[in-house]
C-alpha cells in the first residue's frame, strides 16, 4: 500500500533525531486531532503550554531547549544553510505540492486514495479535497500568481526547476556523508525532509522520482539517513506528529478537548447529512403547509361574503 508522507514532518522528525531532541511521538492521520488542527504538530511541556506547527518555528524551539544541530558550523556553512534552504522552498517544494496534490494522475491514484483508505468516514471524502485546494493555493502563493491553473506548461516549469535544484544538491554534496562534514545539521534534514518522500512514494507520473535516481549520491544519502536514524520503521518514512516528551503529554489533553469533540462530532454529522443527500440516499420533498392546503376553501367563501356584501 503506498504511504503519504510529509515533507514538514520527516524535517522536524530528522532535525530532532539529529539533534538528540527526546520527543515522544504519536502516529495518527486526522490533522483534526491536532492541538493547531494540521500535522505537524509539536505540543510543548513549559510552564505556559504551546503548540507549534512550522519547521522553522519548531527547530528554534529545540534550539532554545540546547537541542542544536548547528552548534559545529562555521559563519560561512550557517550563511550556505540558509541559502540552500530558500533554494528548497522556491524550486523543489512547488514540485513536490504539484506532483503530490495538482498532478491528477497522483492525486486521484495515490494522494486521494490514500486518504479514503486511511481516514475514518466522512473525512475520508472530505479532507483530501479540502487539502487539494489549500496545496493549489499554497501553490499560487509560492509562484506569486493567484490566476494560476494546472496544465503542461505550468509541470514543465516547476518540474524544470526541481531537476535543477536537485542537480544542484548532488554537486554540493559530492562524495560527503552529510552536507557539512560527518554529522548531520539543519540543513541535511531540510533536504532530507525534501527528498525522502520522492524516493519512497510510487507515483504514476514520477518524472522527479527519476531524476533522483539518476543522482546516486543524493539516492545514497537519503538511504543512509533513513537506516542510521530510522531505524525502528525499517528504512520507510514514519508518518508522525511529534511532541516534546512529557509523562503526561498527550494531544488529547487539550484544554478545549470537549469543545473540539462537540464541533467534531457536529461537522461530522453534517458531512454526512451532506453526502447522503448528494449520494441520492436521502431526499427532500417539499410540502405545501396546511394553511395552503385550505386556502381555496377560504378564498371561496370570502369571495360569497363579498357577492353578499355587494348585493
Amino acid at each position: 500500500m503506498h504511504q503519504i508522507v510529509c515533507t514538514e514532518g520527516l524535517t522536524e522528525m530528522a532535525y530532532a533525531k539529529f539533534a538528540g531532541a527526546p520527543l515522544k511521538v504519536h502516529k495518527i492521520t486526522n490533522p483534526w486531532r491536532s492541538p493547531t488542527g494540521t500535522l505537524p504538530a509539536l505540543k510543548t511541556t513549559e510552564e505556559s503550554t504551546r503548540s507549534l506547527s512550522k519547521p522553522s518555528n519548531i527547530i528554534i524551539h529545540l534550539r532554545k531547549q540546547k537541542y542544536n544541530a548547528d552548534y559545529d558550523l562555521s559563519a560561512k556553512e550557517g550563511a550556505d544553510t540558509l541559502a540552500f534552504v530558500s533554494l528548497l522552498e522556491e524550486k523543489l517544494l512547488p514540485a513536490l505540492i504539484y506532483t503530490q496534490w495538482v498532478d491528477s494522475k497522483n492525486y486521484v491514484d495515490v494522494t486521494r486514495r490514500w486518504y479514503a483508505e486511511n481516514i475514518p468516514f466522512p473525512l475520508n471524502f472530505l479532507l483530501p479535497n479540502r487539502i487539494h485546494n489549500q496545496q493549489l493555493e499554497r501553490l499560487r502563493l509560492v509562484r506569486g500568481d493567484s490566476t494560476l491553473e494546472p496544465g503542461e506548461q505550468l509541470e514543465k516549469e516547476l518540474y524544470q526547476d526541481a531537476l535543477e535544484c536537485m542537480t544542484l544538491l548532488s554537486q554540493r554534496l559530492g562524495s560527503h556523508k552529510f552536507f557539512f562534514g560527518d554529522s548531520p545539521s539543519s540543513l541535511d534534514a531540510y533536504v532530507f525532509g525534501h527528498l525522502a518522500p520522492l524516493l519512497k512514494v510510487k507515483l504514476p507520473n514520477g518524472k522527479l522520482q527519476q531524476h533522483l535516481n539518476s543522482l546516486d549520491n543524493l539516492r545514497h544519502y537519503c538511504t543512509n539517513i533513513l537506516i542510521l536514524y530510522f531505524p525502528s520503521e525499517g528504512g520507510e518514512p514514519p508518518i508522525h506528529k511529534v511532541s516534546v516528551h512529557s509523562d503526561s503529554s498527550d494531544f488529547d489533553s487539550e484544554p478545549h478537548k470537549r469543545r473540539k469533540q462537540i464541533l467534531s462530532v457536529l461537522f461530522a454529522m453534517g458531512s454526512m447529512l451532506g453526502y447522503a443527500i448528494l449520494m441520492g440516499i436521502v431526499s427532500i420533498q417539499h410540502v405545501r403547509p396546511q394553511a395552503a392546503l385550505v386556502g381555496p376553501r377560504h378564498i371561496e367563501e370570502g369571495g360569497e361574503e363579498e357577492e353578499e356584501e355587494e348585493e
